[in-house]
């Protein structure tokens, strides 16, 4: 059984959480399942919003699956979230990503 079908069984026992799904979005984004990705770290920023790391990993996973407006989006609420919580490395991290996304798009 892999990681993911581990992570999976979880959830469908109803084992949801936020760092469950942050978990699972990690796999999937690992193996370049984008749209799987945002999903699950879709849900962890909706069970717990103020989850920099989620919001960092959901951004990457928007990118990812071509999504580069939401990825923007995400990375701004991110930076936002990450520096309301003091968490200045994330929030440094986040900018990065979000510069990249800000080029692609052509902004």
């Amino acid at each position: 059984m892999s990681q993911i079908d581990t992570f999976e069984a979880m959830l469908a026992k109803g084992q949801d959480s936020e760092m469950l799904r942050y978990t699972l979005g990690n796999a999937y984004f690992n193996e370049e399942k984008f749209p799987e990705a945002v999903e699950h770290l879709r849900k962890a920023v909706e069970l717990k919003p103020d989850y920099s790391a989620a919001w960092k990993m959901y951004g990457r996973a928007l990118a990812g699956a071509g999504q580069l407006e939401e990825a923007k989006a995400a990375f701004d609420q991110g930076e936002e979230v990450a520096l309301g919580n003091g968490d200045k490395q994330a929030a440094k991290e986040i900018n990065v990503f979000r510069k990249r996304v800000i080029k692609a798009l052509g902004e």
